[in-house]
Parts: C-alpha cells; structure tokens; sequence
C-alpha cells in the first residue's frame, strides 16, 4: 500500500509540476489568456485535452458498468463521437474561429438577441452546477475508492470513503484553477494522455491474461465463448444504447457534447489556427476508435470473472476489476493517470462554467468597467465555490437503475439537445425570430420533462404515456423534430431580418484556412467505425 502511495502521488506532483514549468511564462492574466490559452493551442495538445476532458469516472466506470450489466452497445457513445468529430471539425469550427467566438452563448447572442443568449447561458450554467461537475467528482469517488480500497484501509463506511475522494479531486482541482487556466490544464491533460492510454490498455490485457492463466489471447477465446452475446454492439430495445438511437438522439447528444458543449469546444475555440483546431478534433477521433477497448470490454470480462460472486452495484465492476488483476507495483501509477483524467473533466468544467459566468454576466451585467486582472481573480474566485458547491452536492447523486452513465446522459437531456437545437437551426436558417427560440426552449424543456419525471397523471395522457414507453433518446429526436418544424413555420410567417450573424464574413481572429489531410482522414475513421460494427454484432464474433 505505501508503494501505491508514492507512485500515486509522485506522478500527480510530477505532471503538476511540469505542467507548471512548461506555461510559467504564458500570460495567463489576460481574459484571453487565462480562459482561451491566448488562442495559441496546436493539434496534439487540443487533441489529447479534448480527450481527457471527456474521459474521466463516468466513462471508465459508467461504461463498463454498462459493459458487465448489459452488453458493449454502450460503444455507440464513443464510435459516434468519432463520427460526429468529423462534423465538428468542418461544419461547426470554421463558423467558430470566423468570429472568435469566445462562449457558445456568443453566437446565440448574435443570432437571436441578448435575452436568447442569457437563457442558454443559464441552461449551461445551471447543467454544469447541477449536475456535470457533481457527477464527475462522485463518479471519480466510485473508482478511486474501489482502486484503492479507501473503506477497508481507513476503516470508514461508503459515503465517508466517497465524500474524502471528492474533497481531494475538488482541492487539487482549484489549485489547477488558480496556477494558470486553460493553458496549464490542456498541457497536463497531454503528460496524462500519455499516461491514461499505457495504463486504460493495461487493465483489459491483464484482465484476459487472468482469465486465460497468463495467456492474454486464451482469455480473450474464453470470454468471447462463454458470453458471445455480451459482445453485441447492436443493442436491441431493451439495452441501455438501442442500435437505432444511433441515427436519433444519439447522433444528437454527441453533436452536441463535441460540437456546441462549452466545456469540450473551449479547446477547440482556443486553436492557433483552424488547421490547428481541426486536426486535433481529428486525432481525437481516431483515439476514440480505440476507446471500447478500455472503456466497455474490461465491464465484460469482470462478468465473466464475478459471475460465481456477482456484484450488488454494476458501476463497481471496473474499480473491481482494477484491484483484482492489477499488479499492485503498477496500482499507484494507474490510479495516478486516472486521477488526472478525473482532474481533467472536472477542471475543464470548472474552467468553462467560470468562463460562461465571467465573460457573460459579470463582465457585462455586474462589472461592466472590470479590467483583465479583476475579470480574471474574480474568475478564480467564482471556480472556488463552485467547486466547493458541486463537493457538497456530488455524495447526494443517487444511484440508477441502468447504471451512472445513462443516468448522466438522460438528465444532460435537459438542456443538451434544446441548445444544439438553436444552433443547428441558426447556422441554417437566418430568418426565424428570436422569440421562436425562447419558445422553443421552453418547450422542449417542459415536454421532455414531462416524459422522463415519474408522475402518475402524465400516464393517463395519450400521447405522454406512450413516449414514457420510448427510450430517451428517441424522446430527444422527436422533441428536437417538432422545435425545428416550428422554428422554420415560425420564420416563414414571421421571418426577422434582426440576426447579427452572418457566416460568410472572417473577422480575421485567426488563421481559417483548412487543413489539406483532413478529408482523407475522415475517409479513414468513417471505414474504421463501419468495420467495428461489423466485428462486434452477430456478423462477427457475437455470432
């Protein structure tokens, strides 16, 4: 246990630490500087801190929860992700950089109004607080109190083990917070990148060595004979990621997350240049390829192994897993680079929520005449209680039925698609209103609401009680048809000419021009996707 320790705490202060020598003379005082990196980050940094911000606990012990309770059609989350960067990178970011967008509530502002805008500000806002930034800290709990055994070493219950877990990750977040900004997280998300692939790919190689007694492609035969139908990433309907959610909500979840969520396209809006910021969208693609190998495939084998001793709580079956099969010399390395990946999603939240606050309501509304520095100390100031506020709330996340991750993905439903549903329609169309927004907002969030609250009454209502039969994501898909069908109707009988965006016009922020290899890449990742599929369904080793 003391060797754990040390490693654990000695590569957290080595990254730290580098992290801090290597931007320790970047202007981080600028509003600019401290919130968008100076608008100077390259494609390897931008790709590696696209995907350590999004992968963190909720992914390595939602997913493979999901992996040892159901099935691997949890994958269509990371397979699609893959796809949608393709769409982020040639559709979304160009009409980005073009205007220099700093928030995504910059170009609702501009091509709605001002009210629009602090709506969707307040949706972001009130998504992050409540539910993002106490999800990432309570999932983190889960798996680093699992690693390292935190309720049998210190001889304390569960919720005392999660709420010291939580406390660590949201300490060490602020000071991540308070060193330097976005620059000093995106290059220690890189140093953890590197250390995140070398110890996720360990886990399912000393996994199957397990179950084969030292002979990783002998377990692999094992598990794949002993439960073919766990390797099915076709999900039917009554798995947590039905197949044809792929082609409804769940093309637009992940539109969303990669291409109008401010915590992940912080990074990408931070590019030098859009060639910049397209190959790292890219890349991050191509490493998401590789995501079920760690993310979903481990959750299958730990059934295999608990199955004579099931466990009682499906999202411990990766924490588990680790402590079963890990080497204890490699324990604190791992639990290290999972830290970080941890630290990551959460300081990118804690980042874009003080980013979306600062820049949207305290510059303008509070402190209008506030400079660089006092918009920037104000900044670490509001990431303090914010992360003080999301400690408190993050032990009283309730567990769910299908496991954390699906849980997360569904309350995300109720700000995620009704603000992808503006942008998407306002890069479109230039003539609907902007109180057809507004409505629009109010709307979705009501009826999807209504879908997904249990409440007796609704179950006598036709139309209510059939979509409580529907899986959410479908729910999604059809709201997000009826607001677009509205919104168009809207622009046709009462078109507004009052829209300050135009996506023709450079304002010459940075460099847009694209870059040449991109489309032959994208070529690649689409046939990579495809070829997967086919691999994990009953046209391959699911047969």
């Amino acid at each position: 246990m003391l060797l754990t320790i040390i490693s654990f705490v000695g590569f957290t202060a080595l990254v730290l630490g580098l992290s801090y020598f290597l931007t320790r003379k970047n202007d981080s005082s600028s509003q600019e500087g401290y919130f968008l990196a100076g608008r100077g980050l390259t494609g390897w940094i931008i790709a590696a801190s696209l995907l350590l911000t999004n992968l963190s606990t909720e992914q390595m012990v939602g997913l493979n929860g999901q992996g040892y309770m159901f099935n691997i059609s949890g994958i269509g989350y990371e397979l699609g992700a893959s796809l949608v960067l393709i769409a982020v990178a040639f559709f979304f970011l160009p009409r980005y950089l073009k205007k220099g967008y700093a928030t995504i509530p910059d170009f609702i502002g501009d091509r709605y109004d001002a009210a629009t805008k602090q709506m969707v500000n307040f949706l972001f806002l009130a998504g992050y607080v409540l539910i993002l930034l106490p999800t990432v800290l309570y999932s983190g709990a889960i798996g680093m109190g699992g690693i390292f055994d935190i309720m049998g070493t210190f001889n304390i219950d569960y919720m005392s083990a999660i709420i010291v877990v939580v406390v660590a990750i949201g300490v060490l977040g602020v000071i991540y917070s308070l060193a330097g900004g976005l620059r000093i997280m995106a290059v220690a998300d890189t140093l953890n990148g590197i250390g995140l692939i070398v110890g996720g790919l360990m886990i399912p190689v000393f996994a199957l060595m397990y179950v084969g007694g030292g002979d990783m492609l002998g377990g692999l035969k094992t598990v794949v004979q002993a439960h073919p139908e766990k390797f099915n990433a076709i999900g039917g309907p009554n798995d947590p990621v039905p197949f044809l959610t792929m082609f409804t909500g769940m093309i637009l979840v992940n539109l969303f997350y990669w291409g109008c969520n401010q915590t992940i396209i912080q990074r990408a809006l931070a590019a030098k240049n859009l060639k910049e910021g397209q190959k790292g969208l890219l890349l991050a693609a191509v490493f998401k390829l590789f995501g079920p190998l760690y993310l979903i495939i481990p959750g299958v084998v730990a059934f295999h192994i608990f199955q004579d001793n099931p466990l009682k709580i499906g999202d411990m079956a990766y924490p588990m897993l680790v402590n079963k099969v890990l080497p204890f010399y490699l324990t604190g390395f791992f639990a290290a680079v999972l830290f970080g990946a941890i630290l990551s999603s959460f300081n990118a939240a804690l980042n874009s929520t003080s980013t979306l606050f600062m820049l949207n309501v305290y510059k303008p509304y509070i402190k209008p005449d506030a400079t660089d520095k006092q918009v920037v100390f104000a900044g670490k100031v509001v990431a303090i209680i914010l992360a003080v506020f999301s400690m408190c709330v993050a032990p009283l996340i309730a567990k769910a039925p299908s496991g954390l991750f699906n849980y997360l993905q569904m309350v995300n439903g109720f700000y995620n698609v009704p603000i992808f549903t503006l942008i998407i329609f306002g890069m479109l169309n230039k003539t609907a209103p902007a109180w057809s927004a507004k409505v629009t907002l109010v709307f979705f969030i009501i009826a999807y609401g209504l879908t997904q609250i249990p409440m007796d009454w609704t179950s006598s209502v036709p139309v209510l009680g059939w979509l409580k039969t529907v899986h959410f994501l479908h729910v999604m898909a059809i709201l997000f048809v009826i607001a677009i069908a509205f919104m168009y109707l809207t622009g046709k009988l009462w078109p507004s000419s009052a829209s300050r965006y135009d996506d023709s016009k450079d304002l010459h922020i940075v460099d847009t021009t694209p870059w040449k290899s991109g489309v032959t890449l994208s070529v690649i990742i689409v046939l990579c996707v495809f070829a997967v599929y086919v691999i994990f369904s009953k046209f391959g080793i699911a047969a």
